[in-house]
């Protein structure tokens, strides 16, 4: 299924077959560059990048790498192949076959998906855009260039379904996915974690392990709607968004890499002094964002949630895998509460817990990552560990009670006390920052992070990923 890059807009949708929707996304574009403009990369941009451009949507030889301006980065529309015969998998409408228009019955929500999701991609990229000032390799700087570009086009993704599906108030909607900001006082970004700063590249590879970990979980989630060019367009974004989650991973388990190199060759846990990130503070780094993107979620029991499953507009992770009938009338699972200062459990519906349960699964997949970063920290006697999954939260059971790490729901003045142990501090953030000094030249890099084992598509650590 190749795309079509005669186009002004690349796709593989027939856009050139709907002049009405092809014209309306053409009136949208420049509204898109100039955002990128404003608000992308506040840097580099005239430089020629070694990225990689999506050319087809088949499982082989789906992307071309190449050297490229971001601005004139071919964004586009890309759809999985359609799988025929495909029939809805859960919820009341299961068996039937999967719609390839929008049932007027379910407008409002698939809106509210689609623009909830849709508004998390070019938030990233805002929350991003001062990091190439600090970059600590030229490598680096080309995965963070590469992740950019990638969430401006799963935007373009979400707007081509608004676009298509939802007339004048999909239009609206697009527009406003331009017009809101990450940390904007006055127009924010819809969910709390596209809100926060990402200061520095610490923040940026734990963002990219935790937060967009979420995104995969999401978008896999959407993957099985019965709404099937909402389940195409999440499939194909998923091969993208793998990219992101492994910048992310080996970003951090390098950063273990150097700290336990530095511990042997100076014997202290305290690396500070030798310019390392020690991981005592990797820890509160790691409890911060690990947090704040298990609120992404939403609350365990969520009406909500239980009527997108019914609707069919939304399932589990990897929904087929699940031995039950996908219906969940008549299941349970347990789910937290926090009663009289004691975390308790009690029993609620399957079907009114699909979040608790996609959370589950997301904390899993989590400590896979944590479990190798240990592999290397073992060396020096340290183990990182993932905070209780109640602390520090913001939403549902556990929001509003302090709750330790460890799992202990404790006094105000008790979080006040131990507080700056668990999370940053500004002390800890602005030693953070003192490391980030950018490192540009091919092949070298920053002091508190180990090279890569491997380059990018087959190439050396020290090629020329960007031609400065």
């Amino acid at each position: 299924m190749a795309i079509d890059y005669s186009e002004r807009i690349p796709n593989n949708v027939d856009l050139a077959d709907d002049r009405r929707l092809h014209r309306a996304l053409e009136s949208w574009q420049p509204k898109f560059l100039q955002w990128w403009s404003d608000l992308g990369p506040d840097s580099y941009q005239d430089r020629d990048i070694y990225l990689r451009t999506a050319i087809d949507v088949a499982q082989e030889g789906w992307a071309n790498f190449g050297y490229v301006r971001m601005p004139e980065y071919r964004w586009g529309i890309f759809l999985a192949e359609q799988m025929p015969d495909r029939r809805i998998g859960f919820g009341a409408h299961k068996g039937e076959p999967v719609w390839q228009e929008v049932p007027c019955e379910h407008r409002a929500d698939l809106r509210r998906l689609i623009v909830v999701q849709g508004d998390t991609e070019p938030a990233s990229v805002e929350q991003q855009r001062h990091l190439c000032a600090t970059a600590p390799s030229q490598y680096d700087l080309r995965n963070l260039f590469q992740v950019n570009v990638e969430e401006g086009r799963h935007l373009w993704a979400m707007v081509y379904l608004l676009h298509r599906f939802f007339g004048r108030d999909g239009r609206d909607e697009a527009d406003a996915m331009l017009e809101r900001h990450s940390g904007d006082p006055d127009n924010p970004r819809i969910l709390g974690a596209f809100n926060e700063a990402t200061p520095d590249w610490l923040s940026f590879f734990l963002f990219t392990y935790f937060t967009d970990r979420d995104g995969k979980y999401q978008l896999a989630s959407l993957k099985e709607s019965a709404f099937d060019p909402l389940s195409r367009t999440c499939e194909f974004m998923l091969k993208e968004e793998a990219h992101h989650m492994f910048v992310g991973a080996t970003g951090i388990g390098r950063v273990v890499q150097r700290a336990v190199e530095l511990m042997k060759a100076h014997d202290t846990d305290d690396i500070r002094p030798y310019g390392g990130v020690d991981l005592a503070t990797l820890q509160k780094y790691l409890n911060f964002h690990f947090s704040v993107s298990i609120d992404l979620f939403g609350a365990e029991v969520s009406t909500n949630a239980a009527n997108y499953y019914t609707q069919g507009l939304k399932g589990r992770f990897q929904e087929g895998t699940h031995d039950d009938e996908h219906i969940l009338s008549d299941a349970t699972v347990t789910v937290p509460d926090v009663v009289d200062g004691v975390i308790t459990s009690r029993e609620r519906s399957a079907l009114s817990a699909v979040n608790k349960t996609l959370r589950d699964d997301y904390a899993l997949d989590c400590q896979k990552g944590v479990d190798r970063w240990n592999r290397m920290a073992a060396e020096v006697g340290v183990e990182l560990r993932l905070p209780n999954e109640g602390f520090h939260r913001a939403v549902g059971a556990y929001g509003g009670h302090r709750i330790s790490p460890a799992g202990a729901v404790i006094s105000e003045s008790e979080w006040d006390a131990h507080v700056d142990e668990w999370l940053p501090t500004d002390d800890d953030q602005a030693f953070v920052g003192s490391l980030m000094q950018q490192v540009t030249a091919p092949g070298q890099f920053a002091g508190w992070i180990a090279p890569p084992a491997n380059g990018i598509h087959a190439k050396p650590v020290d090629y020329e990923y960007i031609r400065l």
